[in-house]
Protein backbone atom coordinates (compact mmCIF):
# COMPACT_ATOMS: atom_id res chain seq x y z
CA UNK A 1 0.00 0.00 0.00
CA UNK A 2 1.16 3.38 -0.91
CA UNK A 3 2.06 5.57 1.66
CA UNK A 4 0.44 9.28 0.06
CA UNK A 5 -1.93 8.87 -3.27
CA UNK A 6 -0.29 9.64 -6.04
CA UNK A 7 -0.77 11.79 -9.26
CA UNK A 8 1.05 12.95 -12.66
CA UNK A 9 1.29 15.78 -13.91
CA UNK A 10 -0.01 16.85 -17.33
CA UNK A 11 0.80 19.52 -19.76
CA UNK A 12 0.81 21.08 -23.14
CA UNK A 13 3.76 23.19 -24.50
CA UNK A 14 1.90 25.20 -26.96
CA UNK A 15 -0.34 26.08 -23.43
CA UNK A 16 2.24 26.84 -21.29
CA UNK A 17 5.10 28.84 -23.55
CA UNK A 18 7.04 30.77 -21.32
CA UNK A 19 5.02 29.94 -18.28
CA UNK A 20 5.94 26.12 -18.31
CA UNK A 21 8.14 26.41 -15.26
CA UNK A 22 5.59 28.04 -13.80
CA UNK A 23 2.68 25.76 -13.73
CA UNK A 24 5.15 22.59 -12.98
CA UNK A 25 5.74 24.36 -9.90
CA UNK A 26 1.72 25.24 -9.21
CA UNK A 27 1.31 21.67 -10.58
CA UNK A 28 4.08 20.43 -7.59
CA UNK A 29 2.66 22.53 -5.00
CA UNK A 30 -0.87 21.94 -5.13
CA UNK A 31 -0.07 17.99 -5.12
CA UNK A 32 1.90 18.74 -1.92
CA UNK A 33 -0.84 20.65 -0.47
CA UNK A 34 -3.52 17.92 -1.32
CA UNK A 35 -1.56 15.20 -0.23
CA UNK A 36 -0.63 13.61 -3.47
CA UNK A 37 2.62 12.20 -4.20
CA UNK A 38 4.04 13.52 -7.75
CA UNK A 39 5.71 11.08 -9.79
CA UNK A 40 6.38 12.55 -12.70
CA UNK A 41 4.59 15.30 -15.15
CA UNK A 42 3.76 14.25 -19.21
CA UNK A 43 4.50 17.27 -21.34
CA UNK A 44 3.06 17.19 -24.57
CA UNK A 45 3.11 19.58 -27.60
CA UNK A 46 0.73 20.98 -30.66
CA UNK A 47 1.49 18.08 -32.51
CA UNK A 48 1.46 15.32 -30.04
CA UNK A 49 -1.27 12.72 -31.75
CA UNK A 50 -3.95 11.58 -29.18
CA UNK A 51 -2.73 13.61 -26.19
CA UNK A 52 -5.82 12.33 -23.72
CA UNK A 53 -5.60 9.21 -25.01
CA UNK A 54 -1.62 8.60 -24.44
CA UNK A 55 -2.13 10.69 -20.47
CA UNK A 56 -4.88 7.44 -20.06
CA UNK A 57 -2.87 4.68 -21.02
CA UNK A 58 -0.27 6.24 -18.62
CA UNK A 59 -2.32 6.91 -15.68
CA UNK A 60 -3.91 3.40 -15.47
CA UNK A 61 0.23 2.28 -16.52
CA UNK A 62 1.18 4.02 -13.14
CA UNK A 63 -2.11 3.56 -11.29
CA UNK A 64 -2.58 6.85 -10.46
CA UNK A 65 -5.20 8.41 -8.05
CA UNK A 66 -5.24 11.66 -9.78
CA UNK A 67 -4.08 14.13 -12.54
CA UNK A 68 -2.96 17.40 -11.80
CA UNK A 69 -3.02 19.77 -14.93
CA UNK A 70 -2.75 24.17 -14.91
CA UNK A 71 -6.15 24.19 -16.38
CA UNK A 72 -8.48 22.84 -18.55
CA UNK A 73 -7.44 24.70 -21.35
CA UNK A 74 -4.54 22.02 -21.88
CA UNK A 75 -7.82 19.88 -22.11
CA UNK A 76 -8.74 22.24 -25.07
CA UNK A 77 -11.10 24.02 -22.40
CA UNK A 78 -13.25 20.36 -22.01
CA UNK A 79 -13.13 17.59 -18.99
CA UNK A 80 -12.04 14.91 -20.92
CA UNK A 81 -14.86 12.24 -19.41
CA UNK A 82 -12.76 9.06 -20.79
CA UNK A 83 -9.65 10.21 -18.49
CA UNK A 84 -12.09 10.86 -15.28
CA UNK A 85 -13.56 7.61 -16.04
CA UNK A 86 -10.09 6.21 -14.70
CA UNK A 87 -8.84 8.86 -11.95
CA UNK A 88 -9.69 12.13 -10.73
CA UNK A 89 -8.55 15.18 -12.71
CA UNK A 90 -7.60 18.38 -10.74
CA UNK A 91 -6.51 21.37 -12.17
CA UNK A 92 -4.82 24.37 -10.39
CA UNK A 93 -6.37 27.55 -11.99
CA UNK A 94 -9.15 27.48 -11.02
CA UNK A 95 -8.87 24.78 -7.86
CA UNK A 96 -11.31 22.31 -8.79
CA UNK A 97 -11.37 18.38 -8.82
CA UNK A 98 -13.47 16.32 -11.18
CA UNK A 99 -13.85 13.23 -9.52
CA UNK A 100 -14.31 9.65 -11.02
CA UNK A 101 -16.61 9.00 -7.97
CA UNK A 102 -18.88 11.58 -8.70
CA UNK A 103 -19.18 10.72 -12.36
CA UNK A 104 -19.67 7.08 -11.58
CA UNK A 105 -22.84 8.07 -9.60
CA UNK A 106 -24.02 10.09 -12.17
CA UNK A 107 -23.39 7.30 -14.33
CA UNK A 108 -24.96 4.63 -12.64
Amino acid sequence: MRAKPSALGYLRKDVSGVSQDWDEAQMRSLAKRLGYELTKTLTFGATTEGPVGRLIDVARHCDVDAVISPSLHHFDDAIPDELVEVCDLITVTPEQTFSRSVLSRIWA
